[in-house]
């Protein structure tokens, strides 16, 4: 409703009295050392605060993963952009002169910088970590090469993804202020506790003197998970240093899309082993993403990429071997999919080329293969319940008109007209919540709290920002409690109020917070009937003055529920086997495009998404999920090249030169649910957050290589991409 009305405050909206704005100066060497730091005396610096290295009073690191990382650079670093020096001043506008009069004599290694996947695993190359290899992951079930023996159609492939810019609205800021010896710290996150975390790690301050609260925040798609911990920690420290004095840093957007973290590029070498009939005899993958200067959330990442890289498919044999390395880049991070996206798109990618080799249509060849109840998949989990992937794809084939569709563009493309048409599908699933133990090691928690009104609030460090958190939980507990939506509200996430329910990740908060919530609903219910009368059979006159009657009694009432692990989910991470997920949606996407062959420009005609969800809690809230999440795959699959610079930061990092989907390119989205009620989640829900970044690449991929006749095996396919690849067919 804040949004509406015009009154949600950003955290560019809040002021101060007294308040001062931060800058930060930075390295321009794609790694090196610093040798020195001098001030020009021209400018009257006893009126700004300034801050380096030297004035942190805890441990110079930012708390994540790993502690590789520094908050402030004091002597080695890694790539261009790592912050150096702070400086802030009442006026925003005496900062830039202050800025260009800091002075970071660096000086470069000796060795030149490695900004490639194949560079980092040479062995002659600058190493930025050991072995530059972060993390080497292997999952096999049965074995490849006893399959390679037998008699099989063999397709073999390198497929590469770029680096993708989360563009989010507002650009990354936070705030901090020392109010009564307590550090408190505002902005726009996703993940307060995270953020609660690398402050106390940093500052060393005890948990009970640093609070975290989340503003309204402008998008963020995974880019305000781990970043903000970086600015939460600067400004704390210009603030302590200040003796307490509010600090805004907030960066423009130039200097947001030069630093902060992007997907993951990658690169996929698959090999495909097929029986005649079209049976998947072995899947072979080597998957590498490039991890950036430092580790980050890269072994995470990685993870959820093997583990959909073989997709819903049966299989007996298979073998992924995974890699995440270090180059020079800034660190890549997280990005709704977490490496699914990747891996997933050379797959699909890989199904069509296969599919063309066995004479076989693209479709015929995934409904033979695709799991089913009762399959093992790759990862060695048994596939439950009442789910239908036949149907799913069934549905998404008759809603577009498929077959009749490919049998017309092959009768257009036959004319040999600048226009050319092609239709790709591709069919994937992806996991909800933490992998394997994450969700236990997180051990979530989330409640509710009532009044003598009979207003429920909702207590939750999950954060709405913009996937409509809010409306999906107020629903699932006016659900539960079976009183009008209007009965509840949703408190703002703030560290010193609500507990500690995880990060608002992976597709994890309908599934795994709503069903937190729910069963603290079935706690309240309970409660009120046996400590305030509360009839079995209610109207919501009667909850309201129940909850009176316990307010009478005894006060406000919390309640605080616990994550619950499912029964029989069990995963081993050293070897990649078991249940990594507590459940899955399901889905197959069709795209349509048309391709001018003397400009290489694609547009996509129609856009089809069926999908598999368990349950849908709110129609409009998980439409506009799909939707959102297709037009993110879009620009993922046609537009979006991020380009570096000789540093190896982003060079085009500005609006005008990253090309994201507007309205125009945008066509009609035919979004369908199927629902069984398999997930985890309330009344049987999975996850979706996620869900629809994995699909539109592959299928608009492969819709392009129908239309043409090509082998194009890398997003984004920019026209002067696809001329080439129709080049390399004539020749």
């Amino acid at each position: 409703m804040e949004k509406v009305r015009g009154t949600a405050r950003y955290v560019a909206d809040i002021t101060y009295p007294g308040m001062l704005h931060a800058v930060t100066a930075r390295t321009r060497l794609p790694g090196g050392t610093i040798a020195s730091i001098t001030f020009d005396d021209h400018v009257p610096w006893s009126e700004y605060v300034v801050v380096t290295a030297r004035d942190i009073p805890g441990i110079n690191a930012v708390k994540m993963i790993e502690t590789d990382q520094p908050v402030l650079v004091e002597t080695h670093y890694r790539h261009a952009g790592e912050p150096v020096v702070l400086i802030a001043h009442p006026d925003p506008q005496a900062l830039a002169d202050a800025l260009a009069a800091v002075h970071i004599d660096e000086r470069p290694y000796a060795t030149p910088p490695v900004f490639a996947i194949e560079e980092a695993l040479r062995a002659d190359t600058r190493r930025i970590a050991a072995d530059n290899v972060y993390r080497d992951y292997l999952m096999e079930k049965g074995s490849v090469m006893d399959a390679e023996k037998e008699s099989c159609q063999v397709f073999e492939a390198e497929y590469h993804t770029g680096a993708q810019e989360h563009l989010y609205i507002e650009p990354q800021g936070m705030m901090a202020r020392m109010e009564g010896g307590i550090l408190t710290v505002e902005g726009s996150l996703q993940c307060p506790y995270y953020v609660h975390a690398a402050l106390m790690y940093a500052t060393g301050l005890p948990e009970e003197r640093v609070r975290v609260l989340q503003c309204a925040t402008g998008g963020a798609f995974g880019g305000k998970e781990e970043y903000p911990s970086h600015i939460a920690c600067h400004a704390a420290l210009v603030t302590m240093k200040a003796g307490g004095r509010p600090v805004a840093l907030i960066y423009g957007r130039g200097e947001d899309m030069a630093v902060t973290p992007k997907r993951h590029p990658s690169r996929s070498r698959v090999r495909l082993g097929a029986s005649r009939d079209g049976r998947l005899r072995f899947i072979d993958i080597d998957f590498v993403i490039d991890g950036g200067a430092y580790l980050t959330l890269s072994p995470v990442v990685l993870s959820r990429g093997v583990i959909h890289a073989a997709g819903p498919y049966r299989c007996d044999n298979v073998r992924v071997r995974a890699r995440a390395v270090a180059t020079n880049h800034p660190p890549f991070g997280a990005f709704r999919g977490f490496g699914a996206p990747q891996s997933i798109f050379a797959l699909e990618a890989a199904l069509d080329e296969l599919a063309r080799m066995l004479e076989m249509e693209p479709d015929v060849l995934r409904r033979r293969n695709v799991l089913a109840p009762g399959d093992i998949s790759p990862a060695g989990q048994r596939i439950e319940g009442p789910l239908d992937m036949q149907r799913v794809i069934g549905q998404a084939l008759e809603a577009c008109d498929y077959h009749a569709k490919v049998e017309a563009y092959r009768q257009w493309n036959a004319q040999k007209g600048a226009i050319r048409k092609g239709i790709g599908l591709a069919t994937f699933y992806h996991g909800a919540g933490f992998t394997g133990n994450g969700e236990l090691a997180l051990r979530s928690r989330a409640g509710l709290r009532v009044g003598a009104d009979g207003l429920v609030e909702i207590l939750t460090s999950t954060t709405e920002m913009g996937q409509g958190m809010q409306t999906t939980l107020s629903g699932i507990v006016a659900e539960a409690l079976r009183i009008p939506y209007e009965g509840v509200a949703v408190a703002r996430p703030d560290t010193r109020d609500v507990p500690n329910s995880g990060p608002t990740v992976a597709s994890r908060t309908c599934m795994v917070v709503g069903a937190i919530l729910a069963r603290a609903a079935d706690d309240l219910i309970a409660r009120l009937r046996t400590d305030a009368a509360l009839p079995s059979v209610y109207g919501y006159g009667e909850f309201r003055d129940a909850c009176a009657r316990l307010h009478a009694a005894g006060g406000v009432t919390t309640i605080i529920a616990d994550y619950r692990h499912p029964a029989g989910n069990e995963w081993d991470e050293s070897v990649f086997q078991g249940s990594p997920y507590a459940s899955f949606a399901w889905a197959c996407y069709v795209a349509e495009v048309e391709v001018d062959a003397v400009t290489g420009e694609t547009r996509i005609v129609d856009f089809t998404a069926v999908q598999e969800v368990g349950r849908v809690v709110h129609a409009t809230v998980a439409a506009g999920q799909i939707e959102g999440g297709v037009v993110q795959g879009i620009g993922y699959a046609l537009f979006e090249d991020v380009r570096f610079g000789a540093d190896g930061q982003m060079a085009n990092n500005r609006i005008t030169n990253y090309i994201i989907p507007t309205s125009a390119d945008i066509p009609p989205i035919r979004v369908l649910f199927l629902e069984s009620r398999h997930g985890a989640g309330p009344g049987g829900a999975a996850g979706i957050g996620e869900l629809p970044m994995d699909g539109p690449a592959p299928a608009i991929i492969n819709a392009i290589n129908a239309a043409l006749g090509t082998e194009i095996r890398h997003v984004p396919a920019m026209p002067e991409h696809i001329l080439a690849a129709m080049d390399r067919r004539s020749a």
